[in-house]
């Protein structure tokens, strides 16, 4: 199988997990709140959907989305508040539909692309796999907080490794949503699969290093779990300083979770 379908198929895969979290929600579970302060289930899925309607966007008429990214104003969670508002209202049946057609269309266009072809996206231009993995990272995050509220675990497969990825690649993001200078130095990651192969990425010989299990490593560059609730280990001062910033994500970190918040279990 080449690259291509397997991340767009992944993205599909992933999106369908987060599907059948909420597809048989009744009015009062779509109202449960979740981890994300002001945010209830309704409002996981409407970000989901504002965000995979912009990467179809991105990739299906560029120039569209450069001219309404190009309105918005300069406060991230204003303009989150914005994307999401028009889905947040519809009752849940309407909202779920337009979710999976706004993840359909994405999923259609991204996947039309060369996978090296640059995309453009909120910053900088994404090649397209890395928009798609970027898209998994959202679906990882905000599926997240829907088991947290709905009390469920969910099970993770090697997929993950796509967000693992996507993660390495954007490792610098907490350094620049808190305005600090990006350490000069290249950080060694070895995360283990859900399957026991172990991903590396960096110099096998920097002296910062990352290890873990990968559903803890996303879990904590997606600012999901605390630290110290996760398996992930750092050697090295500015490594276990990352482990204090991590993000995979642009904009304002957020207070993220508390330590004990969520049991082992």
């Amino acid at each position: 199988m080449t690259e291509q379908p397997k991340v767009i198929s992944n993205l599909t895969a992933d999106g369908n997990d987060v599907d059948r979290l909420v597809s048989d929600l009744d009015a009062e579970q779509w109202a449960l709140p979740t981890p994300a302060v002001g945010w209830t289930v309704a409002h996981q899925i409407a970000h989901l959907a504002a965000t995979f309607r912009m990467a179809g966007m991105a990739a299906a008429d560029p120039d569209r989305f450069i001219a309404m990214t190009g309105r918005l104003g300069s406060d991230f969670n204003a303009n989150v508040t914005a994307a999401l508002s028009e889905y947040v209202v519809e009752p849940p049946a309407e909202l779920l539909r337009r979710w999976r057609a706004e993840r359909a269309a994405a999923e259609k266009s991204i996947g039309a692309l060369p996978m090296d072809q640059l995309v453009p996206w909120l910053v900088r231009p994404l090649p397209a796999m890395v928009l798609a993995m970027a898209g998994m990272m959202e679906l990882f995050a905000h599926g997240q907080d829907i088991a947290d509220a709905l009390g469920v675990r969910r099970r993770v497969t090697d997929r993950i490794g796509q967000v693992v990825h996507f993660a390495v690649r954007t490792w610098d993001f907490g350094y620049q949503s808190r305005g600090l200078q990006t350490p000069d130095v290249a950080f060694r990651f070895e995360i283990t699969a859900p399957s026991g192969a172990v991903w590396e990425f960096g110099p096998a010989d920097s002296p910062e290093r990352i290890t873990g299990p990968a559903e803890d490593f996303c879990l904590l560059v997606t600012r999901r779990r605390h630290r110290d609730d996760l398996a992930v280990v750092a050697a090295g001062e500015l490594a276990e300083q990352w482990l204090d910033i991590a993000q995979a994500y642009r904009g304002p970190a957020g207070p993220g979770r508390q330590a004990g918040q969520f049991s082992a279990a």
